[in-house]
């Protein structure tokens, strides 16, 4: 069975989104997927899946955690092999080698069309840049993400669609756990 990787949206913030990775790692089991392992407290697990596409195993996910845990929130699924593509074609390669806590990848629920890009680049104010490739968009921080006014709530607005980010420590991180 190939594997998966599974982001959630907005988890383990304070007091929000409550939850345990082994709960996530009950819901992965619950729907039938096998060998989660988990990746720090922000909601990342890799499993191994089955016939289901990334949509409907996302589906399956938000469902089963609104009715398990009382949580709502999005599921993004990404194949591992689409994982490693995103690691591939990252478009800021020295930032990813020099200041990779400064590289973002935001997995987005839809990809977004190029008006709304441009809208979201001419929506920064300050030195940060973003490229969009499908269902992905890489945000870099030269300042550092904690006083940007690039925040996720401009870019999923600007972009139509919702999304989940993780610095590029933890994509490659993730990605190491995808490999047999």
């Amino acid at each position: 069975m190939p594997r998966h990787i599974g982001l959630l949206r907005a988890v383990n913030l304070g007091a929000h989104n409550k939850i345990a990775m082994r709960d996530l790692l009950g819901l992965v089991e619950g729907l039938g997927l096998t060998d989660g392992r988990t990746l720090l407290q922000s909601g990342n697990v890799v499993f191994r899946g089955d016939a289901r596409t990334p949509a409907a195993l996302e589906a399956a996910f938000e469902a089963a955690a609104t009715k398990r845990l009382g949580l709502e929130t999005d599921f993004f699924v990404r194949t591992a092999r689409e994982w490693q593509a995103v690691i591939a074609g990252n478009p800021f390669p020295k930032d990813a080698m020099e200041r990779p806590g400064h590289l973002v990848l935001m997995c987005l629920k839809d990809a977004p069309n190029r008006a709304a890009v441009t809208a979201l680049e001419q929506a920064i104010k300050g030195r940060e840049v973003v490229r969009a490739s499908g269902r992905h968009a890489y945000f870099v921080y030269p300042d550092g993400m904690g006083r940007s006014r690039l925040t996720s709530a401009l870019i999923e607005k600007k972009l139509g669609t919702r999304g989940t980010s993780r610095n590029w420590n933890t994509v490659l991180k993730i990605g190491a756990l995808t490999q047999d």
